[in-house]
C-alpha cells in the first residue's frame, strides 16, 4: 500500500556534504528553503541582490543552528553583468553544485526594464535563471544527482508566450507578462530536463510552484504603483486565506531533496485547486508542454542572454 503521510521538512535527507545555491533567499520562500537546506547539512549560497539582508539571514540561519554553513554572494537576475560576476565567483571556490533553486521572482509589476532592457518580469524570473543555469552548468553536469529546481506559478494557465513581442515593447498586461514568465520557467525546466536526458547527465531539471503563500512578493506591485488600499487588501488577503511562506516552500523542497522526485516532475500542494497543502506531484497545462515553443524559447534566450548550453545539444 503506498504511503499516505503527507511530506514535509522532517523527512529531508542528510546533505551533508552538499552545495545548494538559492536565489532570492533573503525573505519568503527563498528563506524558507535556504533555511531547511542548511539545517539539514547543505552548505548554503544565498543568492540575493541586496548583500545587507542576505547577511542578516545568514545570521539568522546560523543563530537557529549553529553549525549551519551558509555564504552570501550578491546576484542581481535583472542584470546579465550581474549574473555573470556571481557565477564567476561560485566557480572560482566551488567545484561542485548540488542544489540550484531557481526561486527569486517579481510579480505583475508595473512596467519596467531590467538593466539589459528586457521586460522586467521575463528577464528576472525567466532570463536571468536561464543565464544562470547556463553558466553554471559545468559544476551541474560533473556533480551526481545534482538537480535544477525552477520555480513557477498557478499563474502559467494564463500565460501565452508572444513571441512576437516577448519585450512588451508593443503592448503591456503586467498580468500576462507576469503568466508569460511563469510560462516560460516551465518550458524551460522541462524542456533542460529533455536535454539533459538526451546527453546522459546525472543531473535532472524539476519544477515547482507554491500555491498562495503569504510573501512579499504580491506586495511589491502595490508598494511600486503608490496604492496603500490595494497594499492593505493585499496583506489582508494574505493573513486570512494564504498559507505560510513554509508551507510554500515545501514544494521547492520536495523537488530538491526527496529520493521520491524525478527529473520532469512539477511538484505543487495538495489541497483547494494546489492553493494550499503539502508537496504531491502536480499537471501543468498544455502549453507547458509545447516541445516546440520551448525549443523556440531556448534559442531566443540563449541569443537574448548569450549564454549557451553548448554541452547540452538540441
Amino acid at each position: 500500500m503506498p504511503d499516505t503521510t503527507p511530506w514535509t521538512a522532517d523527512q529531508i535527507p542528510d546533505l551533508d556534504g552538499k552545495t545548494a545555491i538559492v536565489t532570492g533567499a533573503n525573505s519568503g520562500l527563498g528563506f524558507e528553503t535556504a533555511f531547511e537546506l542548511a539545517r539539514n547539512g547543505a552548505q548554503v549560497v544565498l543568492a540575493c541582490r541586496n548583500l545587507e539582508k542576505a547577511a542578516t539571514t545568514a545570521e539568522s540561519i546560523r543563530t537557529a543552528h549553529p553549525l549551519a554553513a551558509v555564504e552570501s554572494l550578491q546576484l542581481d537576475l535583472a542584470d546579465l553583468a550581474s549574473v555573470r560576476a556571481f557565477s564567476e565567483k561560485f566557480l572560482s571556490s566551488h567545484r561542485e553544485l548540488h542544489l540550484l533553486c531557481n526561486n527569486a521572482g517579481v510579480m505583475a509589476l508595473p512596467l519596467r526594464r531590467t538593466a539589459d532592457g528586457f521586460e522586467m518580469q521575463f528577464g528576472t524570473n525567466h532570463l536571468g535563471h536561464f543565464a544562470l543555469t547556463g553558466l553554471l552548468l559545468e559544476p551541474l553536469m560533473r556533480t551526481s544527482g545534482a538537480r535544477v529546481v525552477t520555480t513557477s506559478s498557478t499563474a502559467h494557465k494564463i500565460g501565452r508566450m508572444n513571441f512576437s513581442d516577448l519585450q512588451s515593447e508593443r503592448s503591456y498586461s503586467r498580468v500576462r507578462a507576469y503568466g508569460q514568465s511563469k510560462l516560460a520557467n516551465l518550458l524551460f525546466a522541462y524542456e533542460l530536463q529533455r536535454r539533459l536526458a538526451a546527453n546522459g547527465a546525472g543531473a535532472i531539471s524539476l519544477a515547482c510552484h507554491p500555491g498562495y503563500a503569504a510573501t512579499n512578493l504580491q506586495l511589491a506591485a502595490p508598494r511600486m504603483t503608490g496604492s496603500s488600499w490595494m497594499e492593505r487588501t493585499t496583506e489582508w488577503a494574505n493573513g486570512v486565506f494564504a498559507q505560510s511562506a513554509a508551507m510554500g516552500a515545501l514544494p521547492t523542497l520536495y523537488a530538491a531533496t526527496s529520493p521520491g522526485a524525478r527529473g520532469g516532475d512539477y511538484i505543487g500542494p495538495s489541497d483547494y485547486f494546489e492553493s494550499w497543502g503539502h508537496p504531491k506531484k502536480v499537471q501543468s497545462n498544455g502549453r507547458s508542454h509545447d516541445a516546440e515553443a520551448a525549443h523556440r524559447l531556448w534559442d531566443i534566450s540563449e541569443t537574448l542572454t548569450g549564454v549557451r548550453f553548448d554541452s547540452l545539444s538540441g
